[in-house]
């Protein structure tokens, strides 16, 4: 029976991810996502991703070591970047860089797991550079040179706000990276280990994911709820502004997924992170009117808000341009995009479903000269 969208059609076998819909459950190689979000950092949970386990402290410092010292970008890249045009859509751009970067790696020929895992290692590092140099690029002013210290989710703001975070956003943003770190067979993930299926490098299936989260449907979602709750501007409109959205039947994005029948795990720690951030920077207003909207949207609809909803004011209180919203997904995501494409070369077999016809199949041929006298008749 065909399924629109495969809709639970189960693709493959991974030990990466797993979401149970009804418990509202997220599980990282075993691990509770709760458990992760509340005592790992990022780049433990890459490692997590990548090796089946939880590193020891050696383990842990080398990767660090390794993530820190990869994180600059080739000057070829950052030339390409700069002929670029200013309006480019960033994702745009972090497509057309990691295409480049494949293939100026320096594995670029050799497709074992070593190699690999050093692609990924590079493509993790180098994606908040990619994201951070293009948003002052276009804005006419000179990237900020990544540091050499510190964690993937500080260094990633200090390059774009030029300053160091504080503690607590440093930590925000951590957790942020942590929740999108993997999903399993969303829809950029799937287009990752098809690519892969093929042999391809890694770099060509980021390319391939990269190209699948670009899409509304997909990634951008938290940049259209950010661009409500602007548009709504306090919490005294929030109510007659939904109530006529409902009237008019409007989608309110951030709410509702494919697997979650409830709430979505991700969703209750950014919730109380957009609270926090709020009271911290004495505007509570994104997040109370995030509360109304989620109030009236699950009494209406009975809809439980996704990761999205409060990812957005997340995002948007620590200082993230709307646009670069998707982009800061990437910079989770391709920690699990590498994992799938890995598991995917490690047992490697060609995704080729079928499709069901429905045309027709007994359409008589007409030499041209008949197409053009019938075309004229018809």
């Amino acid at each position: 029976m065909v399924k629109a969208g495969l809709e639970d059609v189960v693709a493959t076998d991974s030990s990466i991810c797993f979401l149970d819909g009804k418990e509202g459950r997220l599980v990282y190689q075993g691990y509770d996502i709760h458990d992760l979000a509340k005592f790992s950092t990022f780049e433990e949970t890459v490692f997590l991703l990548w090796y089946g386990r939880l590193p020891t402290r050696t383990e842990l410092d080398g990767l660090n070591k390794e993530l820190r010292s990869n994180r600059n970008i080739s000057d070829d890249v950052v030339k390409m970047m700069r002929l670029l045009p200013k309006t480019a859509d960033p994702m745009e751009v972090l497509r057309t860089a990691v295409s480049m970067l494949g293939i100026l790696d320096p594995d670029d020929k050799q497709n074992d797991r070593a190699a690999n895992i050093r692609k990924a290692t590079r493509l993790t590092a180098q994606f908040p550079t990619i994201i951070a140099y293009w948003d002052h690029i276009r804005n006419g002013r000179e990237p900020i040179k990544p540091s050499d210290e510190g964690t993937l989710a500080a260094n990633l703001l200090f390059m774009l706000t030029g300053s160091q975070p504080d503690e607590y956003n440093a930590h925000v943003m951590d957790v942020a990276l942590i929740l999108h770190a993997d999903h399993e067979l969303n829809a950029s993930t799937f287009a990752a280990r098809v690519a892969a299926g093929t042999l391809t490098d890694m770099h060509s299936a980021i390319v391939a994911a990269i190209g699948a989260l670009k899409g509304p449907l997909h990634g951008g979602a938290n940049q259209e709820v950010i661009k409500m709750l602007l548009e709504i501007g306090s919490p005294e409109k929030v109510e007659s502004y939904i109530t006529q959205a409902f009237k008019e039947h409007k989608k309110i994005m951030g709410f509702g997924h494919r697997v979650y029948k409830t709430e979505d795990p991700r969703a209750w720690h950014l919730r109380q992170m957009s609270e926090e951030l709020g009271r911290r920077a004495n505007e509570l207003k994104w997040y109370e009117m995030s509360r109304q909207i989620e109030g009236m949207v699950f009494k209406d609809k009975s809809l439980y808000c996704n990761v999205d909803f409060y990812s957005a004011s997340v995002y948007y209180m620590l200082g993230i341009p709307v646009d670069l919203f998707t982009p800061i997904f990437a910079v989770s995501r391709v920690s699990g995009w590498t994992a799938h494409i890995l598991e995917q070369y490690s047992n490697n077999r060609l995704i080729r479903p079928r499709a069901e016809y429905v045309g027709p199949s007994k359409l008589a041929y007409e030499q041209i000269e008949q197409r053009s006298k019938t075309a004229l008749l018809g």
